[in-house]
């Protein structure tokens, strides 16, 4: 299986200045590649440019800019080249399915944050000083950077790549390793319940807290944005200092956030891991729930519209995003595949409306967003346990239908 490690790098004030190079210039070369594609395919030809033909100009670009586009390594140029074939191939699969296509677009030094190196050896080396008690990665055009390296790395590392967070740096690595040995067996099995007022219900009574991490912050984001919207939009390299820590501040208060979300679903879903053996779970689709109501125009009033809606469905969509089901849903996974767990989604639909005892389907079971009052045989319980019984009903089957 393969593991991702996250650690935060301690360069030298030259090492940043240079990995700031790195970005910028891998992000010209990014920008370069698409105007490349756009120019082709807006000829009367409509020639398509792929990746092949990019990535074997590099050798020219490098010996016309050895500056710029030489100090780097060619495979993460290359990975950079891949990255917008990519995005082109996701546009046209978009294209094909129906969907907003959003093509690719320009990316400011600002929005690109990461180069990716596809092999340890080849412009990096991981652990490059293994005489040195500091653990340091080798970056080709930055040098030996130290790494705060908090937990021992396993297995072989595959890959290196380099990310921006604000002022920090961080080296994320890709290591291949054994199958892990799995939790002993509990005989447990589990459903789990999303919601909002409760992070999570499970089938057997419990709950789980929802911390509302980005709402308690909002006070002080919102103070934060209003500072930085009192400075007019100037270009990155024209920023008073007074500008710059404007922007910092909010950056740190969303990733304050950010990690607190993250930190909560890991340890949640790490409980459930060593707790339970199986564990249902609804199949949520996020994107489709946190969409914004369609317009509804006036029929007797051109150019008129009718309310929709939106404004209480967007203070749901943003409680449902400060919720971060998705994220923890991708870490319950990853943990469950990593204790020998497993895991099943199930269809979510009637499942807090359906009486886990007679199985009698009504609207009416539930008149509230908590209470769940069966209209056929009376039973009662919390709306969102229910739903929890219910899903892993549906998981059992599941399973049972489809052994491993």
């Amino acid at each position: 299986m393969i593991r991702a490690y996250k650690f935060l790098m301690r360069p030298t004030v030259g090492q940043a200045a240079a990995l700031g190079e790195m970005l910028r210039d891998h992000c010209s070369l990014y920008n370069g590649a698409l105007q490349e594609r756009r120019d082709a395919y807006r000829h009367v030809s409509k020639t398509s440019v792929r990746y092949g033909q990019q990535s074997a100009q590099l050798t020219e670009i490098r010996a016309f800019d050895p500056e710029r586009q030489g100090r780097w390594s060619f495979s993460s140029q290359q990975a950079t080249l891949r990255r917008l074939e990519k995005a082109f191939a996701a546009f046209f699969r978009r294209v094909k399915a129906g969907d907003k296509p959003g093509c690719p677009r320009f990316r400011g030094v600002n929005r690109f944050d990461t180069v990716d190196f596809p092999k340890d050896g080849d412009g990096c080396r991981w652990d490059s000083t293994p005489h040195d008690p500091t653990t340091r990665v080798r970056l080709q055009g930055v040098g030996h950077v130290k790494v705060n390296q908090h937990r021992p790395v396993a297995g072989k590392v595959k890959t290196v790549s380099v990310k921006r967070e604000g002022r920090r740096w961080y080296v994320i690595l890709t290591a291949e390793q054994a199958a892990p040995e799995p939790l002993p067996a509990t005989g447990s099995v589990v459903g789990i319940d999303m919601g909002l007022a409760n992070f999570l219900a499970d089938s057997n009574g419990g709950f789980v807290a929802s911390p509302r991490y980005g709402r308690k912050a909002a006070a002080k984001l919102g103070a934060a944005q209003r500072d930085l919207a009192r400075f007019g939009r100037v270009r990155r390299d024209q920023r008073t200092a007074n500008h710059q820590r404007a922007v910092q501040r909010v950056a740190d208060l969303h990733r304050k956030v950010r990690r607190q979300r993250l930190d909560h679903a890991h340890k949640t879903a790490l409980d459930l891991a060593r707790a339970h053996d199986f564990i249902a779970h609804e199949d949520l689709k996020i994107r489709n729930m946190v969409k914004a109501p369609a317009p509804k125009p006036d029929p007797a009033m051109p150019g008129i519209f009718l309310p929709n809606g939106a404004a209480a469905k967007a203070g749901l969509n943003h409680s449902i995003s400060d919720a971060g089901w998705g994220v923890f849903l991708t870490i319950l996974h990853a943990k469950a595949e990593s204790a020998g767990r497993e895991v099943i989604a199930v269809d979510p639909r009637n499942t807090s409306r359906t009486c886990p005892e007679c199985g009698h389907l009504s609207a009416e079971n539930r008149p509230t967003q908590e209470k769940f009052h069966c209209v056929s045989c009376g039973h009662r319980a919390h709306a969102d346990t229910v739903g929890a019984l219910n899903v892993l009903r549906a998981g059992l089957a599941r399973r049972d239908a489809n052994p491993a």
